[in-house]
């Protein structure tokens, strides 16, 4: 028999799971990873711990299921979204440690960006706001404050990448620098029309484009494995939220699940699953609720002229944990049982 591999990099903790064909855990390995907080406001993590753990809850998942890493059909990520890691290319060494999705230091870029007029801009093309809770301003401020940062992406010695892209880059020994939509339509620049980084939005964001991973669909073949756990496709990919999504068998247009998050991340996040996009060029519906409109996945290898139909999101975050009160506020009526 054969078996799938889970890793989820979360924030608080890296773990892996080892699914069998019924879909049943089992066995579960998990480790948490350190929070750094340098000043009021910043959130760091540091990625070579997290790829320490990564790498080292999934031997442990494997172990403890009595099983090699040969009994091993495919590994799946799925991560926490827009925390933004910079990496050398020739080292696979961080040049900082990752600014995580929590973290605010970029709240005054933000609102110079919305006072210069890009908010309807960036809204129309990413169905995001401008916030530093995406990965775009995180990216800049990397480069604006790293010394020689800024030079060295622009000579295409530097990687960005969500954690996705991280884990996946070192699960390849760099040979995979990918992304998924999932994950691209949290950074602020990656464009949901067109299904591509927008080189306005790079622009405006001062971000060079040789910086950035390939986009590839939530589901194909990205490379395999190498290292202490070779020779295994790496086939699945999707931000947690959007993974969580389908876990919850949200299969049917205006579905909604709702996660907490862990205590030490304090908040909830509510997602609603919409109509597949029909075309690239599909007007989106603007939302004047809060909530934000992301693509949830796409099936299907993108490959040159054929693009795979992507199935779009309303999603929400909150970062105190929402009561019903908050729920029924963006039309989401809730239930208690008993």
């Amino acid at each position: 028999m054969k078996y799938l591999l889970a890793l989820d990099q979360s924030t608080v903790s890296a773990r892996a799971l080892v699914i069998d064909h019924s879909g049943n855990a089992i066995s579960v390995a998990q480790k948490e990873i350190t929070q750094i907080y340098p000043q009021p406001g910043w959130v760091e993590h540091d990625p070579n711990e997290i790829w320490s753990a990564q790498i080292g809850v999934a031997a442990d998942a494997i172990s403890r299921a009595n099983i090699g890493p040969k009994d091993i059909a495919a590994v799946g990520v799925t991560n926490q979204r827009e925390t933004t890691v910079i990496w050398d290319r020739k080292t696979s060494q961080p040049i900082a440690n990752a600014i995580v999705w929590q973290d605010r230091r970029t709240s005054p870029m933000c609102e110079t960006m919305k006072a210069d007029g890009l908010e309807s801009f960036v809204r129309r093309k990413t169905g995001l706001v401008i916030d530093a809770y995406f990965s775009g301003t995180k990216v800049r401020w990397l480069l604006d404050h790293v010394p020689g940062a800024r030079d060295r992406a622009e000579r295409g010695e530097l990687a960005f990448g969500t954690i996705d892209s991280w884990l996946i880059w070192k699960l390849t020994e760099g040979r995979c620098h990918v992304t998924d939509e999932t994950n691209a339509s949290r950074t602020m620049f990656y464009n949901i029309r067109t299904r591509m980084w927008d080189d306005h939005l790079l622009n405006a964001l001062g971000i060079p484009r040789l910086l950035l991973p390939e986009v590839k669909s939530s589901s194909e073949v990205y490379g395999e494995t190498t290292g202490t756990l070779p020779g295994i496709p790496i086939a699945g990919n999707a931000g947690d939220q959007q993974a969580a999504l389908f876990g919850h068998m949200c299969n049917q247009p205006g579905m909604v699940k709702k996660t907490n998050w862990s205590p030490r991340s304090r908040g909830a996040s509510i997602t609603r699953r919409s109509m597949p996009l029909k075309e690239v060029s599909l007007a989106l519906v603007p939302l004047s609720n809060g909530c934000v409109t992301v693509l949830a996945s796409s099936a299907l290898p993108m490959k040159l002229n054929i693009l795979p139909r992507p199935l779009k999101i309303m999603a929400g975050s909150i970062l105190c944990r929402p009561s019903p009160v908050w729920a029924r506020l963006i039309g989401i009526h809730t239930h208690r049982d008993g």
